[in-house]
């Protein structure tokens, strides 16, 4: 299994993702949505970035559940109920990143949500790895 990180020159330079990822053999796995929830299910982190090193934790967890390290991972989308504050936060969020992820960056879109399914949830992320 591999994963090639592809950024063309006649894109704009990626910060803090890829633009393309190309998955050759292996399995898929899907992750699903986590936010900043605590193992008894209640919302911990007061701002983004707590939250979101939360999130991330959880996600992380999940892969290695099913066998997988963030190396493997391909595809994440992260939901963010303030865009603004997420890039406002954005050296922070890639710090948080690089600490529990490292610098193996899927491809990645960050979309605005109105609200998430707990409502003091400010960002949710799932994914998709591709494991050998």
């Amino acid at each position: 299994m591999s994963l090639d990180r592809l950024n063309p020159a006649d894109l704009s330079p990626p910060t803090g993702f890829s633009h393309a990822v190309v998955a050759t053999g292996g399995r898929l796995v899907f992750l699903a949505g986590q936010t900043a929830l605590d193992t008894e299910g209640k919302v911990d982190g007061g701002g983004l970035p707590e939250q979101f090193e939360l999130a991330l934790t959880n996600l992380l967890a999940a892969l290695r559940a099913a066998g997988g390290t963030p190396a493997d991972l391909a595809r994440v989308t992260v939901y963010a109920t303030d865009v603004a504050d997420y890039r406002a936060h954005a050296p922070e969020l890639g710090r948080i990143w690089k600490k529990l992820a490292g610098r193996d960056y899927p491809a990645m879109a960050v979309i605005g949500a109105v609200r998430l399914w707990d409502e003091e949830c400010l960002v949710e992320l799932d994914g998709i790895a591709v494991l050998d």
